[in-house]
């Protein structure tokens, strides 16, 4: 498992479009398995779940990212997890990893797209 959070600056809807889009066209074999949003008064929550099949690991593996946005300030977190093929304990994470990546590239893009 590998987890990533960052502070970020923008617009909820924006970033969650943005999102979705740059993970997507990231790999071939990416998809989003499902997403829920909702609002407690002003705060605006994402939940988004990607999956995607690691050729190194050659099984499926899962993102998880939780975005919270309060007066457009965003807090962003993505944990990989599903990338091992062992039984009872992990031996290949390199498939995490590689996705987790992937979302890294994500959020330095979206730090430097000039409309947020």
């Amino acid at each position: 498992m590998a987890k990533y959070s960052c502070e970020l600056h923008g617009s909820f809807d924006h970033f969650c479009q943005f999102l979705k889009k740059e993970l997507i066209e990231s790999s071939f074999s990416a998809s989003i398995e499902d997403e829920h949003y909702y609002n407690v008064h002003d705060v605006h929550v994402g939940i988004l779940i990607f999956e995607r099949y690691s050729y190194t690991g050659k099984n499926r593996l899962s993102l998880s990212i939780t975005i919270t946005e309060y007066q457009n300030n965003l807090h962003v977190t993505a944990i990989s997890s599903g990338g091992s093929q062992a039984m009872f304990f992990k031996i290949n994470t390199f498939g995490e990893d590689a996705f987790l990546d992937k979302f890294k590239e994500a959020i330095q893009n979206y730090k430097s797209f000039p409309i947020q």
